[in-house]
């Protein structure tokens, strides 16, 4: 058996020293690093040789990779790097580990070509100026084989210990048992189409009633599909931090700890949640953890490798036992892990780190998409944009002399725009050229002083700049899934505004991620009508699609509208009463704990309000604005098998899905909204973008997202075999057929 690298890859793993250093520098963008390459070999002699496969062995390991180019007439390789402004700037261990591929990559074709010697040239391309940097060595084939071989020796450890693991795994795999002593109702049919899925190189979207066992139903097919499909690797994407916990648990069930780690799972977190010091900068002057970082990294990666699962808590114990940066650890680790329990964004995103790794890597991957429905938003977010012209005019007061002349261009062209805007909000056809050239030449001029003042950065600076980028980013991917709108405000004596690019339809970004993929699996509670997340999410038109069994039954879940009610904003008022009337009741009928679903913080607090004045007995707490999660796990802690009370949250929030109340914990919901997206402008406006492109417009931006939270919330109620619940949707607009048709099959309504 070979083990396969890519030589950039072998390079980083043997040959990166010093410091981790992350001191800002405005480095070009991929697209504008495949434009250099292509700029420096456009300038060369016809026979240069652009991309040049190469390939070696050395003992069990097989290397390979594409070489910048060759000039053959002067047997010169070289290996382009992009960058820009002051050359000196590079860092000395970057320049060591650009020389280790140069090395790796003429021992390669020394061998290819039996070339007894070489010139190995590093070309340092400026993207601004257009301007090479060239530094040439001469190296014999003899002294680059004993290079070659040295890195490789390196490796060859690693390697092998990988092969063995990989081995390992998937023996375990291929003998894993299911953890229960049976599957639930609708469970088996679940794992049989994952597995099938994962067979066949497909994707699958799975409409799985909540409380199904969805996490160890998708996982434990998925693992047991590895081996005969060659994954490298399964990523659980998550829309939430519930979802992370559900799954290390469920892997924890599957593969009990013990001292042989035959699956190595990995959690990612953000970078504000595991950084150590976040006063401090990320280099090693500023750190202690950045400093020596890649020094003491193999040391750190050998220690983590034999824990499983690597959740935020030990792989910080063993981040600081060896005195590197968790954070980056986990970065690392990232490469060498069996399963991936991360955030979307860290696959779906523009600089998405797991898929760039896998990119790199050409690993094949399976994705599964856990609480699916959530991704049509959290994608929205991801390919949008948005600048104020307030970060502009702060900046203008506290920006140095150099950057005077942009940022006034800037505002300039910004205020032309408000002469041709007459109400507070518009939607524009168009993106304004004048203003986002007056913006490329801002990005440009701040990118360059950036550059040449590395040190004491101006926070706010350096903020609207990363903000000039991704608006500048987006912009160039504007088409009709966008919408550019103007809100205007007065400030003071002067109006000002914010530019929107809002995507309303990711179909474009999610479907070749998915397409990376060898096999998805999509899953949630919701997620019907099937139109609506293919065309928003560009699924596949071969995309195999199951409605799973429920195993919860109809007598389970008294489910009661109430019809006589409307909590409409204009009858907000009028319905307080009689929704206080209602869950005081039910609470006296039978006691026990329940959550109360409204659709904004003010009706919740008047709904509580007018409870505690008139029925003081019943225990209530209440969701604040901007919890954190300690106070998230406070409000969950009050439901207990033996408490009493009302828990009120806002339905789309926190507590509307991802969280566990079993039996007694939580035996009924009221809903008091049908979770309808607020009417407002932009709103509207995707609305007819909506009618435009599916000819569903208030479908596709109201009915189904709304809907979709309700049956999420309510799914909070039912969530064993034995459990009894009841649940009251509150709002005339349930009686009717067209928002019926979206509810669950399995529930009967009285």
């Amino acid at each position: 058996m070979t083990y396969r690298i890519a030589v950039r890859a072998l390079c980083e793993f043997t040959a990166k020293a010093g410091d981790l250093d992350l001191r800002f520098t405005p480095s070009p963008t991929a697209q504008q690093g495949i434009v250099g390459h292509r700029t420096v070999a456009s300038r060369r002699s016809a026979g240069y040789l652009p991309e040049l496969s190469l390939e070696g062995q050395y003992a069990g390991l097989t290397v390979r990779g594409r070489a910048d180019g060759y000039d053959p007439a002067g047997n010169v390789l070289e290996e382009v790097k992009t960058y820009r402004g002051d050359f000196s700037a590079i860092p000395a261990n970057h320049r060591q580990l650009h020389w280790a591929q140069a090395r790796i990559y003429g021992w390669l074709l020394c061998q290819r070509l039996q070339l007894p010697e070489v010139n190995l040239a590093l070309v340092y391309f400026d993207i601004a100026t257009e301007q090479e940097t060239r530094v040439q060595e001469v190296w014999a084939a003899t002294d680059l084989q004993h290079f070659f071989n040295q890195q490789c020796a390196l490796f060859l450890a690693w390697a092998e210990q990988e092969m063995a693991h990989r081995e390992g795994r998937d023996q375990a795999a291929r003998t894993l048992m299911f953890p229960h002593v049976q599957f639930r109702i609708g469970q088996r049919a679940l794992a049989e189409a994952v597995y099938k899925t994962a067979s066949t190189g497909r994707c699958l979207v799975a409409q799985a009633p909540t409380g199904i066992g969805k996490t160890v139903g998708t996982l434990f097919p998925m693992l047991k599909a590895m081996p005969a499909q060659a994954l490298d690797k399964v990523l659980f994407l998550t829309a939430k931090t519930p979802g992370r916990k559900l799954a290390l648990d469920a892997v924890q069930v599957l593969y009990p700890r013990s001292p042989a780690v035959s699956l190595r799972v990995l959690e990612l977190v953000a970078r504000d949640k595991a950084c150590e010091y976040p006063q401090n900068a990320c280099h090693g002057d500023s750190c202690s953890l950045a400093k020596g970082f890649y020094d003491r990294l193999p040391a750190a990666r050998q220690a983590a490798i034999v824990q499983s699962p690597l959740d935020q808590q030990t792989l910080r114990a063993v981040a600081l036992a060896h005195q590197v940066c968790p954070y980056y650890l986990s970065q690392e680790m990232a490469r060498w892990a069996d399963v991936v329990i991360a955030d979307y964004n860290y696959y779906f995103d523009f600089s998405a780190l797991l898929f760039g790794l896998a990119q790199a890597n050409q690993w094949r991957l399976a994705t599964l998409v856990d609480e699916a429905h959530n991704l049509v938003e959290r994608a929205r977010q991801m390919y949008s944009a948005s600048l104020d012209q307030h970060s502009l005019s702060s900046l203008r007061h506290s920006a140095p002399a150099a950057l005077d002349k942009p940022l006034k261009r800037l505002n300039r062209e910004w205020n032309a725009l408000h002469k041709a805007q007459i109400g507070p909000y518009d939607v524009h056809p168009q993106l304004p050229g004048k203003w986002l050239n007056a913006l490329t030449a801002c990005i440009t001029a701040i990118g360059d002083y950036l550059n040449d003042h590395p040190q004491g950065l101006s926070v706010d600076l350096q903020a609207f700049y990363f903000e000039a980028l991704q608006f500048s980013r987006v912009a160039e991917l504007f088409d009709q899934h966008y919408l550019f709108d103007v809100s205007l405000r007065e400030s003071g004596k002067r109006r000002i505004s914010c530019l929107n690019l809002r995507n309303i339809v990711p179909a474009g970004f999610i479907g070749p991620r998915l397409a990376c993929a060898q096999s998805n699996v999509l899953f949630s509670a919701t997620l019907s009508p099937r139109t609506y997340y293919t065309n928003l999410l560009g699924l596949p038109t071969d995309a195999v699609w199951i409605d799973v069994e429920s195993p919860f039954q109809a007598r389970q879940l008294s489910v009661h509208v109430a019809s006589r009610i409307s909590t409409r904003f204009a009858h907000r008022q009028a319905s307080l009463g009689p929704i206080v009337e209602l869950m005081a009741r039910q609470f006296e009928q039978r006691p026990g704990n329940y959550l109360a679903f409204f659709s904004s913080f003010d009706y919740l607090q008047q709904v509580a309000g007018r409870l505690a004045e008139e029925h003081p007995q019943i225990t209530q707490w209440l969701q604040s604005r901007r919890m954190d999660e300690a106070a998230r796990q406070e409000f969950l802690d009050r439901f207990t098998m033996s408490s009493q009370g009302i828990g009120f949250a806002v339905l789309g929030g926190a507590f509307g899905e991802g969280i566990d109340l079993p039996g007694a914990r939580l035996i009924g919901a009221f809903v008091a909204t049908l979770g309808l997206a607020q009417f407002n402008p932009v709103n509207e406006q995707i609305k007819l973008r909506m009618a435009e492109l599916f000819g569903a417009g208030y479908d596709y931006t109201y009915l189904y997202p709304g809907v979709q939270k309700v049956v999420q919330a309510a799914g909070r109620v039912i969530r064993t075999q034995t459990d009894q619940g009841t649940l009251f949707l509150i709002d005339d607009r349930f009686a009717e057929s067209k928002v019926q048709q979206l509810l669950p099959r399995w529930w009967h309504l009285g």
